[in-house]
Order: structure tokens, then sequence, then C-alpha cells
């Protein structure tokens, strides 16, 4: 059993994946895999964007990843970050993954990255606080601490004052609780062209 695991992981070195650090996504190359993290090479950081991502590391480890041959997306923190020849080179620990990712991907056309952000939404002229589970470039999932009706296909308008993003959405589909209701909205406008802290790491 411990040979077929170590046989399978010889065969992804070198795969290909993206990270997203310090706002960008960067195509990377894994050296190295293990059950707990990855070494992995970033070939398009140029003198100006190793400065950046280093700036970036210091004021947060935490980094998104996506690797397309393992069918993974998710959090992980960065361990270590050195020059090496014509590339840097990242060490990670794995977070939060999410697996069989291309089904994901597949089916909601973009990465979901867990995030909790507290917003306002207005439903039926009402207005409510809500709290983010996860947040994609295309929608996100709210959750509400009590019961309200709300039919699949209304449109809502939703705002979060900390990342400086309002919108118009769609309501997808709605669970509802004895006292909450969960929601999956689909973007119809946003007031900016992207979420910070967000990829998009788009099923193509």
């Amino acid at each position: 059993m411990t040979e077929r695991v170590e046989r399978s992981y010889r065969k992804m070195l070198g795969c290909e994946g993206l990270i997203y650090i310090g706002y960008q996504e960067h195509p990377i190359r894994v050296v190295n895999l293990s059950l707990s993290g990855l070494l992995a090479e970033l070939n398009d950081a140029s003198p100006v964007h190793v400065k950046s991502i280093f700036k970036s590391i210091q004021i947060s480890p935490l980094v998104d990843i996506y690797l397309p041959k393992l069918r993974v997306a998710g959090e992980a923190e960065v361990v270590r970050a050195e020059e090496a020849e014509r590339c840097l080179q990242i060490a990670v620990e794995f977070r939060n993954l999410t697996y069989d990712i291309d089904d994901l991907l597949y089916r909601r056309r973009a990465y979901r990255k867990n995030m909790t952000a507290h917003g306002q939404i207005i439903i039926t002229d009402e207005v409510y606080a809500f709290d983010t589970e996860n947040v994609s470039v295309d929608g996100l999932m709210a959750s509400l601490s009590l019961k309200v009706e709300v039919q699949p296909g209304s449109i809502v308008h939703f705002s979060f004052k900390h990342l400086e993003l309002q919108g118009e959405g769609q309501v997808i589909w709605v669970e509802q609780g004895p006292a909450s209701t969960l929601l999956g909205l689909k973007y119809l406008h946003l007031e900016r062209d992207s979420i910070p802290g967000v990829p998009h790491f788009i099923n193509r």
C-alpha cells in the first residue's frame, strides 16, 4: 500500500499548477510532493515580482493553490521561499484542500475560496445581515441567522463594506433551517472587476 502511494507521487513530480499569492495567479511546477505539502518552482517571477511576493508572504503566508493533474485545490501556508537559479522556490504546507476539483469546477465554473466576510443583503425590500461561507469570482454562498422566505430565481442586492464590494445577484438555490437560511448566489453585476483575495482558477 505504501509503495503504491509513493510511486503515484513520483509520477506527479514536475506537474503544473497555479498559486495565488499577492493578489496574482502564478504558474508553478511541482518539484516534490508529500501528504502534508509540496515544493514548487515559480518560473515567471521577475525581480519586481519576487520582492512583491516576499512582501506578501510577510503580511500573510496563506496562499491558494490549484493542481489540475492531482484534481486538488485549496489553501496552503508558505513555510519557506527562496530564490534559486532562474526561479523562485516556494515550500507550502496544506491547510484546507478540496479533492475531485475538476468535477466541482465543471459544475461551478470557478474555484470557490473558503472566506468569511460580513455583508448586507436586500431581499424583497428588507435588509438583512449575512456571512459568507465561500466566495468565487462567479458567486458566493451566504448564511443568514434567521429564516427568510426567498425563492430561487429571485434578484437580490448585496454589499461588503470591508471588501468595498457591492452588486446584484440571482438566488440559485435555497436551504432553510428552523432559524437559518443558506443561499447560493450568482453574480449578475459587480461594482468592481475583481474580488480581493479570491483567485479565478476558472475551468476553461
